[in-house]
């Protein structure tokens, strides 16, 4: 009985993280495939249609669940400026990649659990003793190399970066709100949101679809998207987050990959110099948290 309880739980300590960093993949296949599209396909066009796919699966998801689930969601305007935030994130995301690498739109994103750090104190009264506000700060020097101080960092195409960076950490301090909203829910309303956007655009910039093999991307999009989700949220409920959430950052990895396979993007020295920062400085953060929140369960008042 104990070998087999050990084995159980050797498999259980496998497959959170393999799950995790599959979920990674197919994030990181989403954003290759959004890239690819965009650069033929009006925005509204494909946010649109990315959202349908998605919603073929979750329709009958919710339905199963109960609508009252959706109907009586807590916190009604937390929830209007989570979809008001995610929708801004998706928008920003695939606009970015259209003029800029794969990787830096990357780099760029993973900087959100550096602003959710600096924020969290005005924003859910969280302490944030001194350790943390260095790592923070060199998080945002990570995020201005990257920028390559210059004229440069004003173009639209970084600007823009920055607020869909700072709109999917707003999704995620959002989040802590809403808590006792269940993830099927959230994902549905996200997933509307960018479908309403996504149908006001899709009428001025549409284009005819070139190939099957185009259309059959389109249709992928959103399912991609949606496995994805499914694999992270899977992840994080069989494995310690403290063992799976770290993974992310395979996200950096394949973007580079498949900016170099699929669009000939070669990664600049600024990039690579400015992600290890900001991966250095999110990984401290979490590891930081990690540590006071099990040492907040033996002594609460414990000084970070």
């Amino acid at each position: 009985m104990q070998a087999s309880s050990v084995s159980g739980f050797k498999t259980m300590s496998i497959a959170g993280p393999a799950i995790m960093l599959l979920g990674m993949l197919m994030f990181a296949l989403n954003d290759t495939m959004g890239k690819w599209l965009v650069a033929s396909y009006g925005l509204g066009q494909v946010v649109l249609l990315r959202s349908l796919a998605a919603l073929v699966i979750l329709v009958p998801i919710v339905w199963m669940a109960g609508l009252p689930a959706i109907r009586n969601a807590e916190k009604p305007w937390m929830q209007l400026a989570r979809v008001v935030c995610s929708t801004t994130e998706v928008f920003s995301f695939y606009y970015a990649v259209m003029y800029l690498p794969l990787a830096d739109v990357m780099t760029y994103w993973l900087a959100a659990p550096i602003y959710v750090a600096a924020l969290s104190p005005l924003l859910l009264g969280d302490r944030v003793g001194w350790r943390r506000w260095t790592a923070i700060a060199i998080g945002f020097v990570g995020v201005i190399i990257t920028l390559e101080p210059s004229s440069a960092m004003f173009t639209a195409p970084a600007v823009i970066s920055i607020i869909g960076s700072a709109a999917f950490a707003f999704m995620m301090i959002s989040g802590r709100f809403l808590r006792g909203t269940p993830d099927t829910t959230l994902v549905f309303f996200q997933v509307c949101g960018a479908g309403i956007a996504g149908l006001c655009f899709a009428p001025f910039d549409w284009s005819p679809v070139q190939s099957g093999f185009d259309l059959g991307l389109l249709g992928l999009l959103g399912i991609v998207a949606m496995a994805a989700h499914v694999l992270v949220n899977r992840a994080l409920k069989i494995s310690d987050a403290a063992t799976v959430a770290p993974l992310q950052y395979t996200l950096l990895l394949w973007a580079v990959v498949f900016g170099w396979l699929f669009f000939g993007d070669v990664p600049r020295l600024s990039m690579i110099v400015g992600a290890a920062l900001i991966v250095a400085s999110g990984l401290f953060i979490f590891v930081r948290e990690q540590m006071l929140k099990k040492r907040d369960t033996v002594l609460p008042a414990i000084p970070e």
